[in-house]
């Protein structure tokens, strides 16, 4: 109960408060519990405003964050989407309240698992966990709808782009390592026109199209 609590507490002052309108995103993380998505010695600051480590030099993102990226994408329902960036698996449950499929893409191999065993526990079946260079995507099941990338790149990787539907959308950190620009990237034909969302600082994408590991 205590948990649920902090939950609600979470939704209306770090979401509503921020003017996050989207009614099935706010019962997506009404309903996920992210505590369950934190190292157990932090549990108790799940609900708090703002990113928490996991280990492996990575994070669970900011809940804003997570819904801004996550309501940016428009889903109605009927979408398949791509995340890059697995992590705790938090952002993939999210989206598998709001998405008909979702495919996750993690480098390292000790998250991605732990993701597929949260995930299961929870009875989520339609989100796929796999290991790789997120920054080439998972183009078995391409084209997605939405592509929602939770690391930070200096441009848009080229698979990415090309596995995006038409009029799909692609949320991405692009900046330096240490401060980045949230874009909303939408394609059309062959052009992608990005609208800027919001400064952030994000975990840097590490792969092909990505930075270098180190």
């Amino acid at each position: 109960m205590e948990f649920e609590r902090l939950r609600e507490r979470m939704v209306q002052q770090q979401l509503c408060a921020r003017m996050l309108r989207d009614a099935r995103v706010l019962e997506a993380f009404r309903r996920i519990p992210r505590h369950l998505f934190v190292p157990e010695a932090l549990r108790h600051r799940a609900y708090e405003d703002g990113p928490l480590a996991i280990g492996y030099d990575q994070t669970i993102s900011q809940p804003f964050m997570v819904a801004l990226m996550v309501e940016a994408l428009h889903l109605q329902g009927h979408e398949r989407v791509l995340e890059v960036g697995t992590g705790s698996g938090y952002e993939a449950a999210i989206l598998s309240q709001l998405a008909l499929e979702v495919y996750s893409v993690e480098r390292v191999p000790e998250l991605a698992i732990h993701a597929t065993r949260q995930l299961e526990a929870l009875g989520i079946a339609n989100v796929a966990v796999t290991t790789g260079d997120g920054t080439l995507g998972w183009p078995a099941h391409a084209p997605y709808d939405g592509i929602l990338v939770a690391a930070a790149a200096t441009t848009v990787p080229p698979p990415l782009q090309e596995q995006l539907v038409e009029g799909g959308r692609l949320l991405i950190p692009l900046g330096t390592r240490k401060v980045q620009m949230l874009l909303c990237v939408q394609r059309h034909g062959q052009t992608f026109f990005e609208r800027p969302l919001t400064t952030c600082a994000f975990v840097p994408l590490i792969g092909q199209h990505g930075w270098p590991p180190g």
